[in-house]
């Protein structure tokens, strides 16, 4: 069901106060972006129903492809659950959730490429580090890392959702379980202690000096490490990750009214055993918490280690798949061409594509003759 409002309308209502919100021109180029999404600004297409009884045509305007667009992002996750989907080993997964301290929102927001790399780095050397150890796998691991930075307020909340299996390659080539024949990962407090003083002694080598009270400070609370094996199979695994792969800070069915006094939009109290309420800030307020999520340009937000990883699970997956099994899956239909809006048989056809300048005078006559009530929009 499409949402009544989207931070699109948000972002065009307050297009002429970006510049003084944006804390550089990549978060500008980002809203500009988002803002155009879907308009006439972008250019477009013009389908046609490949149904003989039909034969209806259908204006589309081009999206921005951007991936911090709440409108962007559904098929995008469709493909890769499809490819991870083929990746899947029949083994326990669990689900490990690394989460920097707030005492560290600053340095995010002034370095956020050192420090969310500095995240997925030693993340990844905590897991790797654990399952070396015979006393937990004695093996190599894999892991997927999802970054995200949001909170349900929209306020600066760095996290690295990952998956790992419940086992690894040991040094004579076969796959060893974790504990408990993959039931059990690894100690969290153990986990917890260890990816705190790695990322400490890191921030003390990478980044430039700090006060002796900004790194005791850091060591005043446990940091934050989850760890669970949340499914009933493997087969679940990755239909359970795509919930994290392409998601954006908000997504516009949260937003529930847009009016002069600001954005209301619905967010999770996990205080309160995540009841939803309803939470208003104006426009301005909206837009700078929107932007602290815009990723530096460039920045890999979905990474994969280990035995997981491009260069060796090409050769590795296969070979452990007949060894392990796969997984059943649930067979899924292919991915949809797009229906006919109006009689839901036929394809639609791309017969004509145009820029912002508009479609055609012959084109748009023929609009108004085949597709009754369609509006074209104003660049």
């Amino acid at each position: 069901m499409k949402p009544v409002y989207e931070v699109a309308q948000v972002l065009e209502g307050n297009r002429e106060q970006l510049v003084g919100i944006c804390a550089n021109s990549w978060q500008l180029r980002t809203l500009h972006a988002l803002r155009k999404c879907r308009t006439a600004s972008l250019g477009g297409h013009i389908d046609r129903c490949n149904n003989p009884s039909c034969h209806r045509l259908h204006l589309s305007y081009n999206s921005c492809r951007n991936r911090h667009c709440p409108k962007c992002q559904g098929h995008k996750k469709k493909e890769w659950i499809r490819a991870r989907e083929e990746e899947l080993l029949n083994v326990p997964y669990f689900h490990v959730v690394f989460t920097l301290p707030s005492a560290l929102n600053r340095l995010c927001l002034y370095e956020p490429k050192l420090i969310y790399s500095l995240l997925f780095k030693i993340s990844w050397q905590v897991v790797q580090g654990f399952a070396s150890n015979h006393k937990f796998m004695g093996a190599t691991p894999g892991m997927i890392a999802i970054l995200h930075t949001w909170g349900q307020n929209l306020s600066l909340h760095p996290h690295l959702h990952c998956i790992v299996p419940g086992g690894g390659i040991a040094q004579s080539g076969k796959w060893k379980y974790a504990k408990n024949k993959g039931k059990y990962l690894f100690p969290v407090k153990a986990m917890s202690m260890v990816f705190r003083a790695r990322f400490v002694a890191s921030l003390r080598k990478e980044f430039p000096p700090q006060p002796t009270a900004f790194y005791e400070n850091l060591f005043k609370h446990n940091w934050v490490v989850y760890c669970k094996r949340p499914f009933l199979g493997p087969a679940q695994v990755v239909e359970y990750l795509g919930r994290y792969t392409h998601k954006i800070a908000i997504s516009n069915h949260r937003i529930k009214s847009l009016d002069t006094n600001g954005v209301t939009f619905t967010v999770k109290d996990y205080r309160n055993g995540g009841r939803k309420r309803l939470l208003r800030l104006d426009d301005a307020e909206f837009i700078r918490r929107f932007t602290l999520h815009i990723l530096p340009k460039g920045f890999i937000r979905i990474r994969h280690y280990g035995i997981l990883s491009s260069t060796k699970k090409r050769e590795l997956l296969p070979l452990l798949q007949q060894v392990l099994g796969r997984p059943v899956n649930h067979e899924r239909p292919p991915l949809k061409h797009r229906r006919c809006p109006y009689c839901q048989i036929g394809i639609m056809v791309t017969v004509a594509v145009f820029d912002s300048r508009g479609p055609p005078k012959a084109w748009s006559d023929k609009l108004k003759k085949y597709a009754p009530g369609t509006t074209l929009q104003k660049a």
